[in-house]
């Protein structure tokens, strides 16, 4: 070998012995495996670990549990670990069996990360912590740690040192008790979505209970009645349903033209469910259904809603072969013990789509509903419900609601608005003339795609 090669290699390998004795020094703090040892009173060689995995929407739940086992220990501590991003990628015995080489991960502060409780509520959880205490006269430590996707962590997970076998699984029982029995996901309204936005935590966004009244609500007479009867009036009778034998679970399909008020309806049955766990899915998150039915079955009583459930559950008979979340709509409606207090509530324009299995077997739907075009007394109903605060005349309602036959709720609505928006316009107190204008400009040639649009007519050429 060369000898300024050698001396090369010589003097590189000095120089990482050096770097890695100041990283060594800098690291010369407490040490994870010191403190471990010195909690348990166990040698390194004999620690076991124990993973529990964690769904990302249940882990608040889990740093509440956590945090009252702690509190049941006077004298429990919470300790943050250090050693850089490392350790994100490493588990707690990968961290151990390292520590035993050289030191590398001193004690530090804990993450956290702020994860909401509710629509207006958040918590600061531990998002990557050691916990040291006593449960049950035995000792353990416990790594708690979120979900961290760009470590390639999709779940959280908690890692249980124990000093025994005995206390580990007596400790994990009591966590596993307490995860089933307690959720601040219990009695809200949430929905399930394929990515996190707005006041979410897992991938489940929270959402304040909508309260209208019924007489907001414009349908035929008792139609309203008879939905809200099933839907939420039946769990009122419960223990004389258990009695004779008969199922507690139920479905309800809603359907007809877009913008007839399905989802209107949908919001009315949610106020009236106070205390009820809402779990809402619509577009791509249907295709979290099985998630959402082990969900509803844990948060009971609860509600399922499934808008445009004809997205996933169309006829077999229509061309491309079986749909695979269609199998997974029936599993989850199926899966369900009868005594489950779950409502399943359905939407959809397309009802002839509906593969039949899910629309007329009892036990899936046992209620099918159709929410139709409002006819002359809901459609006056409606111009004057969205107009209150315009002071149409009644003749001029009447006149409105005459014209528009064969239009929809929504049309309604935007019938009133564009009057009120005419007279902002023209900077005048809007009158019953810009409701006559606004009537005669949606029912125009012209605004045919408009009129579409809001599910009243036909698409026109343009």
């Amino acid at each position: 070998m060369d000898e300024k090669l050698g001396k090369f290699i010589d003097d590189f390998a000095d120089l990482v012995q050096l770097a890695q004795a100041r990283s060594h020094r800098r690291q010369a703090g407490v040490q994870l495996l010191d403190t471990l040892t010195g909690h348990l009173g166990l040698a390194a060689e004999d620690l076991a670990v124990v993973e529990e995995e964690i769904p990302p929407h249940r882990f608040v739940d889990a740093d509440i549990v956590m945090a009252g086992l702690a509190a049941m220990d006077p004298e429990s501590r919470l300790v943050g670990i250090g050693g850089g991003g490392q350790r994100h990628h490493q588990s707690l015995s990968d961290m151990l069996q390292q520590s035993q080489a050289f030191p590398q991960f001193p004690l530090a502060q804990p993450d956290y990360v702020n994860l909401a409780v509710g629509p207006d509520a958040q918590r600061q959880a531990v998002g990557f912590g050691l916990r040291l205490l006593t449960y049950d006269g035995g000792r353990l430590a416990v790594l708690q740690r979120a979900a961290d996707p760009r470590s390639g962590r999709q779940t959280a997970s908690l890692e249980v040192a124990p000093e025994n076998t005995e206390t580990g699984a007596a400790f994990l029982a009591e966590y596993r008790r307490r995860m089933d029995s307690e959720s601040v996901l219990k009695g809200q309204v949430i929905s399930m979505s394929m990515g996190e936005f707005g006041p979410s935590s897992g991938g489940v966004t929270f959402h304040h209970r909508p309260h209208l009244p019924g007489h907001e609500v414009i349908l035929p007479k008792g139609l309203l009645q008879k939905v809200a009867g099933h839907a939420v009036g039946i769990a009122a009778h419960r223990e004389s349903l258990k009695r004779h034998g008969q199922h507690l679970k139920r479905g309800v399909l809603l359907y007809g033209p877009p913008g007839t008020g399905k989802t209107h309806t949908v919001r009315y049955l949610l106020g009236q469910s106070e205390g009820t766990t809402a779990i809402l899915l619509s577009g791509g998150s249907l295709a979290r259904i099985s998630e959402a039915a082990r969900m509803a079955r844990a948060l009971q009583p609860s509600m399922v809603v499934l808008e445009d459930c004809d997205l996933i559950a169309e006829d077999w008979s229509f061309g491309h072969g079986p749909q695979p979340l269609l199998f997974e709509v029936l599993d989850a409606m199926d899966g369900l013990d009868n005594d489950a207090d779950v409502a399943f509530v359905l939407t959809t324009n397309r009802p002839d789509m509906l593969e039949r299995a899910l629309a007329q077997r009892p036990g899936r739907v046992d209620l099918a509903v159709e929410i139709p075009l409002p006819a002359l007394n809901e459609r006056t109903e409606l111009i004057r419900l969205y107009g209150r605060q315009a002071g149409f005349s009644p003749d001029a309602v009447a006149a409105a609601a005459e014209r528009t036959d064969g239009t929809t709720a929504s049309f309604a609505r935007e019938l009133v608005r564009r009057a009120v928006v005419a007279a902002a316009l023209e900077d005048v107190p809007v009158s019953d003339s810009h409701l006559a204008a606004a009537a005669e400009e949606l029912l125009g040639d012209a605004e045919s795609l408009t009129r579409s649009l809001l599910g009243s007519g036909a698409v026109g050429t343009f």
